[in-house]
Formats: C-alpha cells, structure tokens, sequence
C-alpha cells in the first residue's frame, strides 16, 4: 500500500458554541490540513496518484474556508467549527473529488497549531 500526503493552509476565525471557556469567543487559526491518498497499485509510470490532482481538489474545498468566519460558512452555520467538524467536512467533500481516480482518501487531519489536531478516518 502505498499512502501519499499533501498538506495545505487556510486562515480563518471561528468560536465554538455552547463551550465554556476562552473559544466561545471568536478567534482564529492558521489551520492546517492533512490529506492522506491511499493506492495498492502504481500507474504505468510509477506513480500511485499525482500530487498536482490532490493539491488541486485540496485547495478547491478548502478555498470556500480561507479568510472568513467558519460559523457563517455551511455546514458550520448550523454545526461547531470545531476540528473535528472540519475534518469530517473536508474528508467528504475531498472525497466525491477523489472518488473516479487512482487512489482513495484514508484520512484528513486539522491543525489548529503546532502542538494540537485530530485526524479523521472513517470505520
């Protein structure tokens, strides 16, 4: 099996409501984004998926993100922002992009720093 990771950026403000404690108020993040493509087979030139298809579909679902407030964006206007929301939120929108090619998504990970994450893989 072969995994391939891509990661990419995006800035935006969020606040998570119902939370008691300082991210109930609005506050940003420089998040950063973990695509992991999985492939058991490489193509005829040796390669399991190329790189600049990921970037590409990464950067389109992340684009509707970048600069805003997430709570006024969908589906984050009716659930939290929170990173485990936007990694699920990623994963099935990069997913449908990745669904006719070469390799599968395995997992999403958002960072909202260096020292904190989560990484989403479905069952």
């Amino acid at each position: 099996m072969y995994q391939i990771s891509v990661e990419q950026h995006f800035d935006a403000a969020h606040f998570l409501r119902g939370y008691h404690g300082k991210c109930e108020a609005l506050h940003g993040h420089r998040f950063q984004v973990v695509a992991k493509v999985e492939s058991r087979e490489l193509s005829d030139i040796g390669i399991a998926c190329d790189f600049v298809d990921i970037k590409r579909y990464l950067a389109e679902v992340l684009a509707r993100f970048d600069h805003t407030c997430l709570n006024d964006v969908p589906p984050f206007d009716e659930i939290n922002p929170s990173s485990e929301n936007i990694a699920t939120t990623v994963y099935n929108e990069l997913e449908l992009k990745l669904a006719n090619g070469p390799a599968s998504l395995s997992s999403i990970g958002v960072w909202e720093s260096p020292q904190t994450g989560v990484v989403y893989r479905p069952d």
